[in-house]
């Protein structure tokens, strides 16, 4: 890659706009749900399911059914995504909220 691709695709990268949301997972074996809220709802899944696979997630309960029942008995479901807003600390409190009426509606423990 050229000097000049380069910094266009860092630049490029670097002015995308991410959506904040809340999203779920399910462990289909035994109907147990997780609820989480990411900054970025595009990229979370990988984050979890990497942690999950290097057996390093912090959630115990989680990484438990991962390993009895792997991969293939979790469904990522994205719930909401949270409107653009540009103050964080403003973000970070819709996202707080909108997780705790998450966590009450599905049941679900919270991530």
């Amino acid at each position: 890659m050229k000097s000049e691709d380069r910094k266009a695709a860092l630049a490029a990268y670097k002015e995308r706009k991410t959506v904040a949301g809340i999203y779920a997972l399910l462990c289909r074996p035994t109907g147990q749900r997780w609820a989480g809220r990411a900054p970025d709802i595009a990229k979370i899944q990988n984050r979890i399911w990497f942690s999950l696979r290097q057996n390093g997630h912090p959630h115990q309960d989680l990484q438990t059914a991962w390993n009895a029942h792997g991969a293939e008995a979790f469904q990522f479901e994205e719930l909401e995504r949270i409107a653009d807003e540009e103050l964080i600390y403003v973000r970070e409190r819709m996202l707080k909220q909108r997780l705790l009426h998450w966590c009450e509606r599905l049941p679900a423990q919270a991530l």
